[in-house]
């Protein structure tokens, strides 16, 4: 249970609170910089729990349950983190909002699914949102590191909306194969 992979999820989970600690004064330049090397390694960490687990033949059900978990804690915690802090503002707060009602309603999606045995597997789209959404926040992040560089949060800005578009449209994906299943 207490594998390497697993360990690695669960460390993602436990840094949460420290990425959030980190990004809470808005005009604190240092802040945002550990906490963009930290968002850096927890996604490294996510990437090689999932390559452990696969290449030892160590995937366990509570990999398979943590792992999504804890993405969207971290996702939905750097959201809410920017729109506090203004570094997501104005009408881009749309964009953060339909990350996160996705994030929500797929997870009760796939939590109606499970004991029917229907699984959804991630689509080749899917894994492109995320790593569009990883790559805005990472780079709205940063851009509170170089305040100096706006360049950044205008990348980070337009990815948030790309991962937007994307997560929308996954979204909609996933509805239409769980209607299929409800009364």
């Amino acid at each position: 249970m207490l594998t390497l992979p697993n360990l690695l999820t669960l460390s993602r989970i436990v840094a949460v609170p420290l990425l959030v600690g980190l990004l809470w004064w808005p005009h604190w330049p240092a802040g945002y910089a550990l906490a963009f090397a930290l968002y850096c390694l927890m996604g490294i960490t996510d990437y090689f729990d999932g390559y452990l687990a696969r290449s030892n033949g160590a995937v366990s059900r509570l990999g398979v349950f943590l792992d999504p978990i804890a993405d969207k804690i971290m996702v939905a915690a750097v959201i809410l983190m920017l729109v506090a802090t203004r570094d997501i503002e104005g009408f881009s707060i749309v964009a953060a909002l339909i990350i996160l009602l996705r994030e929500i309603a797929v997870s009760g999606l796939r939590e109606f699914l499970a004991p029917l045995h229907v699984s959804m597997p991630v689509s080749r789209l899917a894994k492109w949102k995320t790593t569009l959404q990883l790559v805005s926040l990472g780079a709205l992040i940063l851009g509170g590191a170089l305040p100096q560089a706006e360049w950044i949060k205008v990348v980070g800005l337009a990815s948030l909306w790309g991962a937007a578009a994307l997560t929308a449209i996954t979204g909609w994906d996933y509805l239409r194969v769980g209607l299929k299943h409800m009364d």
